[in-house]
């Protein structure tokens, strides 16, 4: 995965992942990553818009869903 320390249009330091899936032309483009504030939160957002929603989730929830989908 590719990284790159970027804000979200919210403000927040987040290093983002962007989706090994993301780019192979069928329009399903995803980043996640940790906010890098020390609060153990991970961000995830549209790659193809970075400037819409962002969705912030405890660290607990993020383990919960990377469990569920592994």
């Amino acid at each position: 995965m590719a990284t790159a320390d970027r804000s979200t249009h919210t403000g927040l330091p987040v290093a983002w992942h962007v989706s090994t899936r993301s780019g192979n032309g069928d329009g399903n483009c995803v980043e996640a990553g940790p906010v890098l504030d020390g609060s153990r939160r991970y961000a995830v957002r549209d790659s193809k818009d970075r400037t819409g929603p962002t969705l912030i989730f405890p660290a607990t929830s993020w383990i919960a869903f990377l469990a569920g989908i592994s």
